[in-house]
């Protein structure tokens, strides 16, 4: 019996223990992603249209103002000055204007008489003609000193957030003078470069349609939580770089977006298409190759190249090699080779599905753009 028992051969090791879930077949929207920088739909970098001293400051720095809002003010003497002169200069014109039309008046009934000469009153009439011209003259000088007067107040020309104060109180300054620059900021454009290949498949469908989705996501962000419509390609392809210019909007009323920020860019086109989603976990990858474990209805692994697409909240586009009902190993690939039977624990794919409930959050609003 001793000889029988030793013998006999070793128990078989017990099925390796993975988890798997079916392959989930949902309607996408096909697009592309980028990366690209914020910037401000308006910069102005502020400059005074007269120089002078700077008298005062009136910003907090990297504060909001509103348009119109009092920036800088340059010392108004000089320019009050020459607006008091100019008018003085206007009464006297004004006065010699009614002397020498009150003489073309005289000279006009003397003329009719015949107590006057032709010549004479010709010379009168245009010393009259030469007064009107002067206070005319004077007229405008006093308008474009008032004008200058009124540049003294530096003002914000739109509406948005100011940087420092690049000049104080106390310095000379001309026209040419930087003192600071204000962005707007109830909007942002995001700015993107697209390959060729990506325009002609994604941009000009997307440029074409009457609105073009474009999801954005921060760099400290998951996805792309955020919604801006593309409004703008540029009319030629740099022949450097084989890419395009391009620039989608977003709504800044809450103050998220900084001028300057990278961001990552999905641009969403209006057709749609069936595609296979899987955990991103159940993709192995074997000399470059991209593989899934599929396990049929016997338990058995069964080795399966795949090419797959983006990633989705999680999920990834297996573009092809997988169809609607096959299971996957999403959890465990160390464990099992091909023609291993498993013991599985099923589960639903993404995690108890919110990733599906993500992406059918994304589908919603896209199929809501177009």
């Amino acid at each position: 019996c001793a000889v029988g028992e030793a013998g006999s051969p070793p128990p078989a090791p017990p099925a390796p223990q993975v988890t798997t879930a079916a392959v989930a077949i949902h309607e996408l929207h096909d697009s592309a992603d980028f990366t690209g920088r914020l910037e401000a739909v308006e910069s102005v970098a502020i400059r005074p249209r007269v120089g002078g001293y700077v008298e005062s400051v009136h910003f907090a720095e990297g504060g909001r103002v509103e348009e119109g809002a009092l920036l800088y003010q340059i010392d108004p003497r000089p320019f009050k000055a020459e607006v008091d002169r100019l008018a003085a200069e206007r009464e006297r014109a004004l006065a010699q204007l009614k002397l020498a039309e009150s003489y073309r008046d005289r000279a006009e009934r003397l003329l009719a008489r015949n107590a006057t000469s032709q010549e004479e009153f010709e010379q009168v009439a245009a010393d009259a003609t030469v007064a009107a011209a002067q206070l005319a003259a004077i007229g405008a000088a006093l308008e474009a000193a008032e004008l200058n007067l009124s540049f003294t107040r530096v003002t914000a020309p739109i509406a948005g957030r100011v940087s420092r104060a690049i000049v104080t109180a106390g310095n000379l300054v001309d026209a040419s003078t930087v003192l600071t620059t204000l962005v707007s900021d109830g909007a942002v454009y995001a700015y993107f470069d697209v390959d060729e290949q990506t325009y002609l498949t994604h941009v000009q469908q997307a440029s074409a349609a009457e609105h073009s989705v474009v999801h954005v996501g921060l760099i400290n962000e998951q996805g792309y939580p955020h919604v801006a419509r593309l409004d703008f390609v540029d009319n030629q392809i740099d022949p450097n770089h084989g890419t395009i210019r391009a620039r989608a909007v977003l709504d800044n009323r809450d103050g998220l977006f900084t001028p300057g920020l990278f961001a990552r860019m999905q641009l969403v086109s209006p057709s749609r298409y069936s595609a296979a989603l899987v955990d991103d976990r159940a993709i192995g990858t074997d000399l470059g190759r991209r593989f899934v474990f599929v396990v049929d209805e016997q338990g058995v692994v069964q080795y399966r190249p795949v090419e797959t697409g983006r990633l989705v909240h999680g999920l990834r586009v297996v573009e092809n090699g997988l169809a609607a009902g096959d299971v996957v190993v999403v959890n465990g690939l160390q464990r099992v080779r091909p023609g291993v039977t498993v013991a599985e624990t099923r589960v639903a794919m993404g995690n108890s599905l919110p990733a599906l409930a993500h992406v059918a959050a994304d589908e919603a609003s896209a199929n809501a753009a177009f």
